[in-house]
């Protein structure tokens, strides 16, 4: 299979999951830039196969994040909403009351788990794309961890021709 798959190709199928990058430079960037290079080499199987596997990663990270991000901030108003303070919050010019800290602590630990998830989701999107990079240059496909399927992947043409390809499509329609 690497020696059916042209040096081009695996630069471009780099390219794409490298791109994903670009979210930390440009709002959205994760999804436009693999998106364009992915529709400019579309007809070739390879190119296709990796650029559906990172477009398909980094929307499932997205709603992840979005999910969790909710989940945060419901959790966080609603623990809130329970705790029972001994003594009110208040602020002054020379004076801090801030009540007995001890009762915000299940209000404190949800919130450092929702942000060690967002944290461990950050390091998962870090080594999944240079994971899937790597395996793009050797010309091998790469299947992204916790990745939702929105644009179905299709491997049965990756291994096969073009000539073979219209062969099989014309022996399906007989």
């Amino acid at each position: 299979m690497k020696s059916e798959i042209k040096n081009p190709d695996k630069t471009v199928a780099a390219l794409i999951h490298l791109s994903t990058f670009s979210q930390f430079f440009f709002p959205l960037g994760n999804f436009i830039f693999p998106l364009i290079l992915w529709m400019a080499k579309k007809e070739d199987a390879f190119v296709n196969e990796h650029g559906k596997q990172a477009l398909n990663f980094q929307l499932s990270l997205y709603l992840y994040s979005i999910f969790l991000i909710m989940l945060g901030v419901a959790g966080v108003i609603l623990i809130g909403l329970n705790l029972n303070f001994e003594e009110p919050f208040y602020f002054n010019d020379h004076f801090r009351v801030i009540g007995n800290p001890a009762e915000a602590m299940p209000l404190i630990i949800f919130a450092l788990v929702i942000i060690l998830l967002l944290l461990t989701m950050f390091v998962l999107n870090i080594y999944g794309v240079i994971s899937a990079t790597i395996k793009a240059n050797e010309g091998e496909l790469y299947q992204y961890p916790l990745t939702i399927n929105f644009i179905t992947p299709d491997t049965s043409g990756i291994n096969q021709s073009k000539n073979e390809q219209f062969t099989n499509t014309q022996n399906q329609t007989l």
